[in-house]
């Protein structure tokens, strides 16, 4: 029978070789952020928003839509849903609904639709209508 620190020995070898043989080891990554988010529960319809044609072809940095953490709401994850604090009625802490966290009522402001303006402003195309972004399913 094996005494104690052997057995720890030789079961700390058995996991490094383990670790060894399926390549397991450690790496660093950055989370990785899905390509394609669909925004539920407006009344006009949900919203895809592609991450990637927002980053890459227009030059959106990341911060411009997901604002770093406050310290009333703290993330939970590296790329926390909007409306897991932006709730359709802001919830104390929070005082922001959802629908202001992307634009105000009346559509002339926010995150979304004033990004929107500003590129077509600049001649390039993008959606400004309601119905444009917002699909009836």
């Amino acid at each position: 029978m094996m005494t104690r620190p052997r057995l720890v020995f030789a079961f700390s070898i058995g996991l490094i070789f383990a670790a060894v043989v399926t390549g397991a080891a450690p790496k660093a990554q950055a989370p990785k952020e899905p390509s394609t988010a669909i925004l539920t529960g407006a009344p006009l319809g949900a919203v895809t928003l592609n991450h990637q044609a927002h980053t890459k072809n227009h030059g959106a940095r990341c911060d411009a839509c997901h604002h770093p953490s406050k310290p009333e709401k703290a993330l939970t994850s590296p790329h926390q849903k909007c409306d897991d604090c932006h709730t359709k009625a802001a919830t104390p802490p929070m005082t922001t609904k959802r629908q202001a966290a992307f634009h105000d009522p009346m559509g002339k402001k926010g995150t979304c639709i004033g990004c929107h303006q500003e590129a077509n402003a600049k001649g390039k195309k993008a959606p400004a209508k309601c119905a444009d972004c917002h699909k009836k399913a």
